[in-house]
């Protein structure tokens, strides 16, 4: 993981916390973290970047050079003075990192005095974003590649070091490996790679190439087949190299395909490596693939067994960005809202719960409705936009989702996995029913308040509009 300070923020933070420490107005707040748009326009997102959140935030601190830094900024020497011993203190509550989430409702919650919340919000923002849109982008992924091995290769065209998060949140949305050896090092997430055309240029001879290389890495050894002429050229020199491994005792892993009709490509390799004799050599493809090109090679039947999925996947392609936000809902022992001309950008005031609803049977998911923190069962939720709709959930299955994390800038349970968090954020899609996952107009997840809030955002709209 990267080393962050307290400066990996917004001006404005630190400007605001300033104020706050002159004003003495550092009083405890709640920040809920939501968003408002589904990504991909899809159906529903997968939440990533929480564990990571908690570890920067444990460590969390303006160094000497910060302050150093901040100086020749106009901030104030008592607040400066502040500075040099933060820490984040504060309580979040959250939703468990995997978890299948929609817009509207709270994912993480702040509970700190005003400065700490303050500052933290940048680093937040920037984590939690930019992890759930690749995570969910990942998962879409994964949802038509069926069982088929999955592989980052997208570090050399990720913006920056985005990459190495973004190869994090690829294992959390169910991707099974990546290229890139530091993220792997770091998360112990197995590494995989063939070779460039770049290596069997610098030949003068391809199956010289495929010789040395097999030589070398005889382990997991892929040959890139289409340098110069896929099945004229690379596939025989494949199943040569392939067959002198074998007399060594050894295994060719797969070949590879990184340009032309991958459908044709695949299906013509297969047949070349079978009538061999290599049936359990694998095919593995690349080239500018995402969730649409995958489902259509599935759809066409292509004998590929290893994806490996880079620009598209790393980048969040086509919305590089969740909106995510972080807005105060209480301060000062009183509810805050932002009000606005349009309902849908209301915020939602108090601290809050949000309950997953489930189906008449209790066996997939349907809804989630936000209700005040000391509800522990609703009986309506309202349409948060709409106000002559709502639905009765009394009757059915509500599981809280929001749970303490961290308490006293400390995180209060083990930390996960990818593996684990892979694990439960599969088996938490698996609760959600398929109309939700299709690529065109799924299903709309209804996400609803309670009377209570309802009744409290109607009641201090009508206050400040006064």
């Amino acid at each position: 993981m990267f080393q962050f300070t307290a400066t990996y923020t917004d001006l404005y933070q630190l400007s605001m916390a300033q104020v706050y420490f002159n004003k003495n107005q550092n009083q405890q707040a709640v920040f809920d973290y939501f968003f408002r748009k589904l990504p991909f326009k899809g159906g529903y997102a997968i939440f990533a970047g929480l564990e990571e959140i908690l570890s920067i935030l444990e460590d969390l601190r303006f160094s000497e050079e910060d302050i150093e830094y901040l100086k020749q900024h106009d901030f104030e020497p008592k607040f400066l003075n502040y500075l040099k011993d933060f820490r984040f203190r504060g309580t979040i509550n959250s939703v468990a990192e995997g978890e299948v989430v929609f817009p509207t409702a709270p994912i993480l919650q702040v509970e700190a005095n005003l400065i700490e919340a303050q500052i933290i919000e940048t680093i937040l923002l920037n984590t939690l974003n930019f992890q759930t849109l690749i995570a969910t982008k990942a998962s879409r992924i994964r949802n038509v590649a069926g069982d088929k091995t999955l592989l980052d290769f997208g570090l050399r065209r990720a913006q920056g070091p985005g990459g190495y998060y973004a190869t994090r949140a690829a294992m959390v949305g169910g991707f099974n490996g990546s290229s890139n050896v530091i993220t792997g090092r770091d998360y112990n997430i197995s590494i995989s790679g063939t070779m460039a055309h770049a290596f069997v240029q610098s030949y003068d001879d391809e199956l010289v190439a495929f010789r040395d290389f097999a030589e070398n890495r005889p382990k997991n050894c892929v040959l890139l087949v289409d340098t110069y002429n896929t099945l004229k050229s690379g596939m025989p020199n494949a199943i040569t190299v392939a067959k002198e491994m074998e007399s060594r005792g050894q295994k060719l892993l797969a070949i590879r395909l990184d340009s032309g009709d991958l459908a044709y490509l695949s299906k013509q390799c297969r047949k070349m490596l079978d009538a061999a004799g290599l049936d359990y050599v694998k095919i593995a493809a690349s080239n500018q693939l995402d969730e649409y090109v995958i489902q259509s090679l599935q759809n066409q039947n292509a004998p590929i067994d290893i994806y490996g999925v880079g620009t598209n996947l790393v980048i969040g392609k086509p919305d590089g960005a969740l909106d995510g936000v972080y807005k105060l809902s209480f301060a000062n022992n009183k509810p805050r809202i932002k009000i606005s001309e349009s309902i849908s950008k209301v915020t939602l005031p108090h601290k809050k719960q949000v309950y997953r609803i489930f189906n008449e049977d209790g066996q997939q998911i349907g809804a989630d409705a936000i209700g005040l923190a000391d509800e522990w069962h609703l009986n309506r939720m309202h349409h948060p936009v709409e106000p002559f709709k709502n639905l009765v959930i009394a009757t059915l299955k509500q599981e809280a989702l929001l749970k303490p994390v961290m308490q006293n800038g400390k995180r209060n349970h083990p930390k996960k996995s990818i593996e684990e968090i892979a694990n439960f954020s599969k088996q938490q899609l698996a609760l959600l029913p398929d109309e939700y996952k299709r690529f065109d107009n799924p299903h709309i997840y209804k996400v609803g308040i309670s009377d209570r809030l309802k009744e409290e955002r109607d009641r201090l709209i009508a206050e400040h509009k006064n």
